[in-house]
């Protein structure tokens, strides 16, 4: 009897524990704590902020389009109604909570999407999320997202970042003649969106900053005959790494520039650095583009390339490939030696040479690619003075400087400077600190006035970064 009693007490147990846990749903439910909103060129980011794991399925619904995500065992915490929709296909969201105590979604839509998702586990800065990814070709005019979303529910949202202009910078480009191409430069500001980068003692964050810069060296290049520059990323939100670089090659670049800054888990390491793709990576790269059934129909050596790897054997494309991309780490490396140099005149260098690694931006086989580190963003001294719209200049002044040095002496063929050099027409020479109209006249052995003619110059003052026709006469 005592025995039977013991189990029955055990049963008891058993049986108010599992009544607890079916009770009690809402302790492991998981919350939506806060939603924000990325909205791109070609696709809108919505990224869901949940307290813990989730199990969610989504479908999509026509006439009207609608997207309508379930999350198993949920509830919703967030407000809606100050996300900002414009320049994004959601006219609302609505949500309800179903008999079965799901947490339904309802996205409705102005145009029809391609929806990617998946779930991110938690890192340093967010905790569990689950992101939505709506895909267009072109956002279709949505008069109705002029007033925000309405939603019956509580706290605001959290983390929420205003969308920065998705709009290229205002440099008006300086056409090249017919049958004279501009040299494009492709200029990849680091990060964006959900992916802020580095953040400095301060709260400043990577993203911010180095679309700043790449904003200020659009405007630099796109003021100097003979380039055409274009900004990979256009505004806050992110873009995959291998899109990056397919948007550059899609542009046929002759040159891509992606711009970061640095941190280390200490404050001491200063300092700005250059990288090209390292020799391992490059071998890396080879093989990846020849398993990549997809890419063996890329054209391979840039604007200029007519080669085409779909109708070679393996052996013969391996070569070919190997080839193009040995030259294209070699300009990688003398390109980014001129940045590296000019950006020592205004900054300490964290090391003396080009440094090599293996990330993917860099790793376009035809296009030469070099990625700049600004400065250590997590060195007090040098987070403030990245903070700051002079610098910010002065560090895309000198950034523009090296390209245009290389630029001027290796023009790819086919553009105007690589015409006008040919017609040896005129020197070219980018002005450095402490330069004098005077002492580049007497050093070239040219008459002031004509220097002054040749350039349009109407007095004697020059500028760093600033590029001069030397007459060859």
């Amino acid at each position: 009897m005592r025995a039977w009693g013991r189990i029955s007490a055990l049963l008891g147990y058993s049986f108010v524990g599992t009544l607890l846990l079916l009770s009690g749903w809402h302790v492991q439910a998981a919350t939506i704590e806060g939603a924000r909103l990325w909205p791109a060129p070609d696709h809108t980011r919505l990224v869901f902020d949940m307290s813990g794991p989730i199990k969610y399925t989504w479908f999509a619904l026509k006439n009207p389009e609608r997207i309508v995500i379930d999350i198993e065992t949920s509830r919703l915490k967030a407000e809606f109604n100050r996300l900002p929709l414009d320049n994004t296909p959601i006219k609302r969201i609505r949500s309800a909570t179903k008999s079965d105590r799901t947490l339904r979604l309802v996205l409705d839509l102005s145009q029809s999407v391609e929806v990617k998702d998946f779930t991110l586990a938690p890192n340093q800065q967010y905790g569990h999320r689950l992101v939505i990814d709506l895909v267009y070709e072109k956002l279709a005019a949505n008069p109705s997202n002029k007033s925000p979303s309405k939603s019956s529910t509580s706290p605001p949202v959290q983390n929420q970042t205003q969308p920065s202009p998705d709009t290229q910078s205002k440099a008006t480009l300086i056409q090249a003649p017919d049958g004279e191409r501009n040299i494009i430069i492709a200029i990849d500001a680091g990060h964006g969106g959900d992916d802020p980068g580095a953040k400095g003692p301060a709260g400043t964050h990577e993203k911010d900053v180095v679309l700043k810069i790449a904003r200020y060296l659009h405007d630099q290049l796109g003021k100097e005959r003979g380039f055409e520059p274009f900004l990979v990323r256009t505004g806050d939100y992110y873009i995959g790494l291998r899109k990056r670089t397919q948007i550059a090659r899609k542009k046929r670049a002759d040159l891509f520039i992606s711009v970061h800054a640095d941190a280390f888990r200490s404050p001491q390491p200063r300092g700005s650095s250059v990288y090209a793709l390292s020799q391992r990576g490059a071998t890396s790269e080879t093989a990846r583009w020849l398993a990549a059934s997809e890419n063996r129909a890329d054209l391979i050596g840039g604007v200029e390339g007519l080669l085409s790897l779909d109708d070679k054997d393996e052996t013969l494309a391996g070569v070919l490939l190997d080839l193009t991309m040995t030259a294209t780490l070699s300009d990688s490396l003398n390109v980014g030696s001129q940045v590296l140099k000019s950006i020592g005149r205004i900054n300490k260098l964290h090391k003396s040479d080009v440094e090599q690694a293996g990330f993917v931006v860099l790793k376009s086989p035809d296009i030469p690619s070099i990625l700049v580190e600004t400065g250590f963003i997590s060195n007090p001294q040098e987070e403030r003075r990245l903070r700051t719209a002079s610098y910010q200049r002065k560090m895309a002044d000198s950034i523009g400087t090296g390209v245009k040095k290389y630029f001027y002496s290796n023009p790819p063929p086919n553009t105007l400077l690589a015409t006008e050099k040919k017609r040896n027409a005129f020197r070219t020479y980018v002005i450095v600190r402490g330069d004098t109209l005077s002492e580049i006249a007497r050093r070239h052995r040219v008459d002031m006035g004509e220097l002054r003619r040749v350039n349009k110059l109407k007095d004697d003052q020059i500028q760093v970064g600033q590029v001069l026709q030397i007459p060859t006469s």
